[in-house]
Parts: structure tokens; C-alpha cells; sequence
């Protein structure tokens, strides 16, 4: 294996590894220091912190399902296409930086969420931003993990295409 090609998969698992050690290292801070439904202001009312377990996905999406189906859209086929996803980048040697930045951020975070639902059975959220007109649901570091690279990609794409 060439030098350039290990230092570019050295890159790879730094990076997909420091995105799930800082989401798990945050949702771990929160399960030990903030009570459930507790909200702790950070910037008045516009940056709070509260402790929720979501059983869903995105937005408690599919929260309602039988536990056998929420197994497998929420767990099995999640780690699936994040084994497919580290594949295709370990694989692809034609992609930008900025490609391969994105598709790690993406697979850090949603590893991230993954084993919180494997372990916990739910995915710790406890971020939530209010400033009027913008305001967010109640996320993590994992789901801006999964958004940065996400405009990361969605940036590579629009202006970046060779």
C-alpha cells in the first residue's frame, strides 16, 4: 500500500473516530450530569441543554413500531449502510478530500447513533436552539456530525464538481 493511500485511510478512521468519540463522550456528560426532561439554560433561553431519550429516529420518526421493526429500520439497516459507506470510501480512490470529509462526518455521526440504540435502546438528544425564527428540535453531536457532512457533500456537489 502506497504512503498517500494509508495516510488517506489513517484520515478516514481519525476522523470517523473522533466524531463518534466526541458524540459519545457529550451524550455520556449528559446521561451523568442532567436529569431526564431537565433543562439547563446555556445562552438564555436560545441554547439549552435537555436530557431526552428518543426512541425514534429523526425527530422521534418511527418511535411508534413494533420493537422487531424498529430493530431493523433503526439498528440493522443502519449499520449496513454504514459498513457499505466505509466500503465505498475505503475503496473509491477517486474522491475529493472534501468528498471524503463529508462521507466521514456522516458515517462518524450515525455510528455515533447507532450505538446508542444498540446499547441503550435510544439515542440520547439534549441540544436544543431557539432564536425566534429558527429553532431546532432536540438533537446531538452525532446528528451535526451527520449535517456537517452533509453540507460538506451537498457543497462538493454544487461547487466543487470536476
Amino acid at each position: 500500500m502506497s504512503k498517500s493511500r494509508l495516510l488517506k485511510n489513517f484520515f478516514i478512521v481519525l476522523v470517523v473516530v473522533i466524531n463518534i468519540g466526541c458524540d459519545q463522550v457529550s451524550k455520556k456528560m449528559v446521561r451523568e450530569n442532567v436529569r431526564p426532561e431537565q433543562t439547563i439554560q446555556l445562552i438564555r433561553n436560545h441554547v439549552t441543554i435537555t436530557n431526552v431519550e428518543n426512541t425514534g429516529a429523526f425527530l422521534s420518526a418511527g418511535d411508534n413500531l413494533p420493537k422487531a421493526t424498529k430493530n431493523i429500520l433503526l439498528a440493522l439497516l443502519p449499520v449496513i449502510a454504514l459498513a457499505l459507506g466505509m466500503v465505498f470510501i475505503f475503496s473509491n480512490h477517486q474522491l475529493s478530500k472534501f468528498t471524503v470529509a463529508g462521507i466521514c462526518f456522516v458515517i462518524g455521526g450515525g455510528i455515533g447513533n447507532v450505538l446508542d440504540r444498540i446499547v441503550y435502546g435510544s439515542v440520547t438528544d439534549f441540544l436544543h436552539i431557539d432564536f425566534g425564527i429558527f429553532q431546532t428540535g432536540i438533537f446531538n453531536l452525532a446528528d451535526m456530525s451527520i449535517m456537517t457532512g452533509a453540507a460538506l457533500l451537498l457543497t462538493q456537489l454544487l461547487f466543487f464538481r470536476k
